[in-house]
């Protein structure tokens, strides 16, 4: 019954532990962050949904004629998403997510109470400069103010505060407690093959729920998301941040099942050469008929 117990907790903190290890080393850690959207800079997504917000800025500051404003925006679109294409624009990308992420870590670890906000000025007026040097037309009318954008709202500060304290603790002592709980279950088991088999087969599952979880906290992200921010670009930076995890949930699902399967035709093999190294029945002596 204890061995039970102790399978079926490890089994049950698997994919938490999977969760909270990502949370921790994969989102928390800044090189790694930078290393996972790092990337985005060159996607096609991405660099749609950055062409469109800068040149529906600058068309907000140039006024023509509704003849031509069709062919204005269209030429200005092209001209700024040629632009997403080159090392200034990665390193202005590179620039605002770091600013973004450390922002928001210095605001988990902290304990004030004010709304974490990021100024786009510095990374607006890169590009700006890096446009303007190439001849862009008009790219002397994007507007480099003082943006702020606010990433977390105060009154959300003190609970994602305590969460990330949670996590910190756990994304190191859950994948530890998890392999304990199941090697001891395994060692108490009456019949350790058996044990192993059920480990196995309930790592599968819980690896299957965790990658089922990750594809419906995507679907929701992208229906919560504001009005005018793009759905394909939000997703390719909800995929880019949950690669790792995805992996990982593949990963435990195939040794799961290959852990499970190994217990099972070990346990047939065994049962086979039992049943082998059994000598054959004697058949039974009929009776001697005595006759009168």
């Amino acid at each position: 019954m204890l061995s039970a117990v102790l399978v079926g907790l490890a089994c049950l903190l698997t994919p938490l532990g999977v969760l909270t290890a990502w949370a921790k080393y994969g989102i928390e850690d800044g090189a790694r962050y930078a290393a996972t959207t790092a990337p985005l800079a060159s996607d096609a997504e991405v660099r749609d949904a950055v062409a469109s917000a800068v040149t529906d800025g600058i068309m907000r500051t140039v006024h023509v004629g509704a003849p031509l404003q069709g062919s204005v925006h269209t030429f200005v679109h092209d001209a700024v998403r040629s632009f997403t294409g080159t090392e200034a624009f990665r390193t202005a990308w590179d620039t605002a997510n770091l600013s973004a992420h450390d922002a928001v870590m210095r605001a988990l670890h902290d304990g004030g109470d004010r709304p974490v906000t990021i100024d786009l000025a510095p990374a607006t007026e890169r590009m700006k400069r890096q446009l303007t040097d190439e001849h862009v037309p008009f790219a002397t009318h994007i507007p480099v103010a003082h943006r702020k954008i606010t990433l977390l709202q105060s009154e959300d500060l003190t609970k994602l505060r305590k969460g990330f304290h949670v996590l910190e603790v756990t994304g190191f002592w859950l994948p530890v407690a998890s392999a304990c709980f199941a090697l001891t279950g395994i060692l108490l088991s009456v019949c350790r093959r058996r044990a192993v088999l059920a480990t196995g087969l309930g790592t599968a599952l819980g690896a299957a729920l965790l990658a089922i979880a990750i594809a419906v906290g995507r679907r929701i992200t992208l229906e919560d998301l504001p009005a005018g921010v793009s759905h394909p670009a939000a997703g390719a930076v909800y995929d880019a941040l949950t690669e790792t995890l995805r992996m990982v949930s593949w990963v435990l699902l195939g040794v799961g099942l290959a852990v499970a399967l190994g217990a099972w035709l070990t346990g047939l093999y065994v049962r086979r050469r039992r049943a082998s190294a059994e000598p054959p029945p004697v058949p039974a002596e009929e009776p001697t008929q005595v006759r009168a």
